[in-house]
């Protein structure tokens, strides 16, 4: 395929690989004297195997083995340089994500089956902020299982997204996405003499504090993907909030536009810990999201469609400068936001107005990967 049509192709594949058996307790070989990785394989336009990247991060997946090692992959291209592997759950984590890019690889392909769990990690919202944060490009290629809520793929870049995702229920043909994404590869671009623009992104001193806001009241706890966040309800048409799960706080000032003569219950939440359902993942997390109804209880539950449009102001101090912002909309439409700022001491402001659709969610999601083993 490669060779017949002068692409370069990248392909996710089961690759079986002999290892060595030992007595050794900490090795990893198999009783039968083979490992079966999870591999990304990819062919340049004359059809030659150029690389292969075997999964680090493994999520229920029984049949395959992990490497004994992490495996930092990139192969390169004649017109746009260097781009790195990973595959799916590998995106959550450091290794290999985060080394990748700490390495000055800006361009990511990245073969999924990417579990949707809004409000906080559906498909098209963060892969679109991992993106602009770290200022790569993120070729993002997902299956559609209707019923285990999987789907959504995008072509990202720290300038511009083409995405798709369709809702459940509709017709599963697919979808292919084309875009015209600028060359992100330092030596690329050195090599043709080339510039771009950089993120407009604000990462720098001297961005806006994080405001006082008012005295904490009226909180409570609910559960958001598995983990205790601390919340309080935003009780009032516009205001402030603040919410903090330990010494960790989120603050916010908002003003609503319902729909109509709807009304739709918001809450900001908080949570700083380490995620273990789906990890370990430590996280500081500030949160803006539609409750599914009128009860406390099922603010932090999955939910499509919203009516109320939100000005607002999202900020914390995060200790960590791998914070990923995004505003998601009603059925899962993503919205940039207008402004965001970061400060060289872990303040993190997000700012957003003149909303196109009701709000689903607007976060800060940090990730805090040194800690996830802590």
């Amino acid at each position: 395929m490669a060779r017949r049509n002068n692409l370069y192709l990248v392909a996710n594949m089961p690759d079986l690989q002999p290892c060595p058996l030992s007595t050794d307790p900490s090795s990893t070989c198999p009783s039968d004297g083979r490992w079966q990785f999870n591999t990304n394989v990819v062919f340049r336009s004359d059809g030659l195997l150029v690389a292969r990247y075997h999964k680090y991060n493994l999520f229920h997946e029984e049949s395959f083995n992990t490497p004994p090692q992490p495996e930092i992959i990139t192969f390169d291209t004649p017109f746009a340089g260097k781009f790195g592997l990973m595959i799916c759950f590998d995106l959550l984590f450091h290794d290999p994500t985060i080394t990748l890019v700490e390495k000055g690889v800006r361009q990511l392909i990245f073969p999924t089956a990417w579990l949707n769990t809004p409000p906080l990690l559906h498909s098209v919202q963060y892969h679109g902020a991992l993106s602009k944060i770290n200022n790569v490009t993120l070729l993002a290629a997902n299956l559609r299982v209707d019923k285990v809520n999987m789907g959504g793929s995008g072509i990202y870049t720290p300038f511009f997204s083409t995405y798709h995702f369709a809702q459940r229920g509709e017709p599963e043909e697919g979808k292919l996405l084309v875009a015209r994404v600028p060359v992100l590869d330092p030596e690329w671009l050195e090599q043709k003499k080339v510039t771009q623009d950089e993120s407009g992104f604000c990462q720098r001193d001297g961005c806006s504090d994080a405001s006082s806001g008012s005295p904490l009241s009226n909180t409570f706890t609910s559960t958001m993907i598995f983990d205790p966040f601390t919340f309080v309800l935003l009780n009032e048409m516009e205001g402030k909030a603040d919410v903090c799960h330990g010494s960790f706080c989120c603050h916010l000032q908002y003003r609503q536009y319902p729909h109509g003569s709807s009304k739709e219950l918001y809450a900001l939440g908080a949570f700083s810990g380490l995620h273990t359902k789906s990890g370990p993942l430590f996280l500081q997390v500030c949160a803006l999201v539609r409750c599914v109804g009128s009860d406390p209880s099922s603010c932090g539950l999955d939910v499509e469609e919203a009516e109320t449009k939100m000005d607002f102001l999202l900020e914390g101090k995060f200790g960590t400068k791998y914070v990923y912002p995004s505003v998601l909309a009603s059925r899962m439409v993503v919205e940039d936001p207008k402004h965001f700022e970061m400060a060289a001491d872990g303040r993190v402001s997000m700012k957003h107005s003149n909303m196109k659709g009701g709000l689903l969610t607007a976060c800060l999601y940090g990730r805090i990967y040194h800690l996830d083993k802590d």
